[in-house]
């Protein structure tokens, strides 16, 4: 099984286009950010302290959300390239286990989402320091990487669901691109979900990605919350945290970090099993 993950980990990043079409959606984030969201959203908001380091945690937390759906859906690829090319009939013949093939795909996507996770969040870091804001401390970096796996287990379970049923390249990377498209409006990142319709409000709810934006949201932006809302009436801190996707409120309560917690792993066991359930369906 470990054989296999590291024979498809070589084949990913071996091949550049796959890592830059893993990464396209977020690059495309940033560039949106820095040419356009950026400017519109802080327009929208008054000026109060630490507006700019407010606003950067924002987006890097939604970077970071981003990055583990699209890098893990990269990864798989590797599992619906060698389908299309017929190569898993070979592996079929070989000695090994159908269970460990199918081990090796998801230990080589899962490694491969959180080192591109990490990556992003030390790249992150960097941009924090060198714009002249505070660093995320020891505490915060081991509570977001803490985060980094929940956010890619609960992706890869979800992409490995999805992928399961692909069989030619040309439908993986039309609904690569399709995810990639979308998965920002999905997740409340380009737009603060307060500036949505209601309706559209409800499916990012209720959207897994959100919630790992959410956790990434609560860790990031907790000091300079701390620093713009001082002086700051209590409604006014939440209604702000209520607007930008910090916490949201479903059925007229507001989420807590424990609930977004069991969403995602809720979202990793169901998707998992239901992808099992798949791979044995499509074998009888």
């Amino acid at each position: 099984m470990l054989g296999f993950a590291r024979r498809n980990l070589l084949l990913y990043f071996r091949d550049k286009a796959a890592v830059f079409f893993s990464l396209l959606a977020v690059l495309i984030l940033l560039a949106l950010y820095v040419f356009f969201l950026g400017d519109l959203i802080a327009s929208g908001l008054p000026n109060f302290p630490a507006k700019d380091w407010l606003l950067l945690s924002w987006i890097i937390a939604g970077i970071l959300a981003v990055t583990a759906v699209t890098t893990t859906l990269g990864a798989f690829g590797v599992m619906v390239e060698d389908r299309s090319t017929h190569a898993y009939l070979d592996f079929y013949a070989s000695p090994i286990k159908r269970s460990s093939l199918f081990g090796g795909y998801v230990i080589s996507s899962i490694v491969i989402g959180i080192f591109m996770c990490l990556m992003t969040l030390f790249a992150a870091n960097a941009i924090l320091f060198f714009t002249g804001e505070e660093i995320l401390s020891f505490i915060q970096l081991t509570k977001v990487i803490g985060v980094i796996f929940l956010s890619v287990a609960a992706s890869g379970s979800m992409i490995l669901f999805l992928v399961s049923f692909f069989k030619t390249a040309n439908a993986f990377v039309a609904a690569s691109t399709l995810i990639g498209t979308l998965l920002g409006f999905l997740a409340g990142i380009y737009i603060p979900i307060g500036n949505l319709s209601a309706s559209l409000q409800t499916i990012i709810k209720f959207f897994p990605t959100s919630h790992s934006a959410a956790l990434f949201r609560q860790l990031l932006m907790e000091q300079p919350m701390q620093e713009a809302f001082a002086h700051a009436p209590r409604l006014a801190k939440e209604e702000f945290q209520l607007n930008m996707g910090v916490f949201f409120e479903i059925y007229g309560s507001s989420t807590s970090p424990l609930f977004s917690v069991l969403y995602l792993i809720g979202t990793a066991i169901v998707f998992f099993a239901l992808s099992i359930a798949v791979m044995k369906w499509k074998r009888s």
